[in-house]
């Protein structure tokens, strides 16, 4: 599928057939002539033709009947106003439960495209060509940088109020910060542990397992209150009318499904996006899913030689903002632009 720039009217026009599921060109040409577009159906047609030729659309029935519809692809990609979707109250954007998509393992597949796959390998061979000329020393010393940044922001993300220097001082000398409760040090600690285990382990994560999964889960999770193994009871998630699988064994079945896409997919980036949203989207833990998430996406980089994401200078509130599309749209287009914009960053700032 090809990405492109929309102009604003084929732009209104992805959003709604978005919206609707299928559509027709009356509905589709009502809809933009009501809302501030002086245009004709011929004209509309050919926008209509231009989406279809870049992927965006699909034809449903002929004649009379021909409708429109997203293509899967487009589903997981399409360029929606997610600014405007976001903007509406959790009960706005719908009334009613939002439940898992079964359907979604059929769509993730080229959420990076051969262009992006091309340019996250040229990125990456200077990583590589940098820790070559490294000595062992100097390479310690920037996973020990990776390892505290990572596990601070992972645990800001869910609301750990330690900073990053309080961080440093709690890894590197086991001080715990005054003012903080004992859980956030535990957190933290938890990240570094998991972090330090993969590193240790890195080909072991070159084939993902359900055991694997739960593993990380389970030292992420340690001393903190948490079951672990795949939950039995139903969860809600703050913000969102998403209702997560609430059968065990159903939750089982879709993360074997989970593990079998990851092992699929052809690069690591590819991996680790899947691993980021697909954890975050089952929910089969208690808690710590996104947790464990962020970090399983960052052991299927580390076991393929990949410069892993500190996402030290994400923004947490867009990160919640794009799980939450995900969640709600399944569409991945957000979180492919946080992922993209945190490997630019680690690579332009470890290992140099």
């Amino acid at each position: 599928m090809k990405m492109i720039q929309l102009d604003t009217r084929k732009q209104k026009i992805i959003d709604f057939v978005a919206d609707k599921k299928i559509v027709g060109n009356k509905e589709i040409l009502l809809y933009l002539q009501n809302n501030g577009e002086s245009i004709e159906r011929v004209t509309l047609i050919r926008d209509i033709n231009s989406l279809i030729a870049d992927g965006y659309l699909k034809k449903i029935g002929s004649g009379r009947s021909l409708k429109y519809e997203l293509t899967s692809e487009s589903e997981i990609l399409a360029p929606i106003n997610f600014v405007e979707y976001l903007s509406k109250e959790q009960d706005e954007r719908s009334k009613d439960p939002i439940y898992f998509n079964f359907d979604i393992f059929s769509r993730l597949k080229n959420i990076f495209s051969d262009e992006d796959v091309k340019e996250f390998e040229r990125l990456n061979s200077l990583y590589r060509n940098r820790i070559a000329n490294l000595s062992e020393t100097l390479i310690a010393k920037e996973i020990e940088r990776i390892t505290i940044e990572l596990s601070w922001k992972s645990s800001k993300i869910e609301g750990n109020t330690y900073s990053l220097l309080d961080t440093e001082i709690l890894i590197k000398e086991h001080k715990e910060a005054e003012g903080h409760k004992k859980d956030e040090a535990i957190m933290i600690l938890n990240h570094k542990r998991a972090l330090d285990y993969i590193f240790q382990n890195r080909n072991e994560f070159k084939e993902i397992s359900l055991r694997k999964i739960e593993n990380l889960h389970s030292i992420l999770i340690d001393g903190l209150n948490v079951g672990k193994g795949i939950r039995s009871k139903g969860v809600g998630i703050t913000g969102t009318n998403y209702r997560p699988i609430d059968n065990k064994f159903k939750l089982a079945e879709v993360l074997e499904k989970t593990v079998e896409k990851i092992n699929e997919m052809n690069d690591p980036w590819s991996k680790a996006i899947v691993s980021i949203m697909m954890l975050a989207y089952i929910q089969p833990f208690e808690d710590g899913n996104k947790r464990t998430s962020r970090i399983l996406a960052n052991a299927c980089l580390i076991s393929h030689d990949v410069c892993p994401l500190s996402l030290r200078n994400i923004d947490e509130t867009e990160y919640r903002k794009a799980i939450t599309i995900f969640y709600e749209l399944q569409n991945a287009l957000p979180i492919k632009k946080l992922f993209t914009e945190q490997f630019n960053f680690a690579i332009n700032n470890y290992f140099v």
